[in-house]
């Protein structure tokens, strides 16, 4: 697996604050969207953690859509650091 890719885009000392901010979800989601994908290239066959992968990847991007709505401008930031693309608004 890949440990040293995960993304610090948060500050510490912001993170022991903000644990439950959208941003700091959308980074953790993140993180364990990478790692579950590169465990997935080893084992295709784990169904159970592909079925884990699509419910995080569900999760993500309806706080991705909640941070559209509320804040434009720092929806973009963070997809920018975190090299996302950005999705289709309905």
């Amino acid at each position: 697996m890949i440990k040293n890719s995960l993304i610090s885009v948060i500050p510490q000392e912001k993170k022991e604050k903000n644990k439950g901010s959208v941003e700091f979800q959308i980074v953790s989601f993140t993180n364990r969207i990478r790692r579950l994908t590169s465990h997935l290239k080893l084992h295709k066959r784990d169904y159970l953690s592909q079925r884990g992968l699509r419910k995080i990847l569900g999760k993500r991007q309806r706080l991705l859509t909640y941070l559209s709505k509320k804040n434009r401008v720092r929806y973009k930031e963070l997809i920018g650091q975190l090299d996302i693309r950005d999705q289709k608004i309905r």
